[in-house]
């Protein structure tokens, strides 16, 4: 994985987030929040699963096993 990449794949995962409270937000104005957790959910969760997914990366970079390439 080079840099650039890595850069890419932070900024859509801050961006899924901010999408996760926009859907929620939203959907609270109309719907009961019970349901806006559940759109907003699925989105929260593969925001999740990306930060874990790049942290996994960074620790095996600074570890040396796992060079992010420039």
């Amino acid at each position: 994985m080079d840099r650039s990449r890595f850069v890419t794949l932070s900024a859509l995962a801050f961006g899924l987030i901010l999408v996760s409270f926009v859907i929620l937000g939203f959907s609270r104005l109309v719907l009961p929040f019970r349901t806006a957790r559940l759109l907003a959910g699925p989105v929260g969760l593969v925001a999740f699963g990306l930060v874990c997914y790049l942290f996994v990366r960074a620790a095996l970079s600074a570890l040396g096993l796992a060079e992010i390439e420039e």
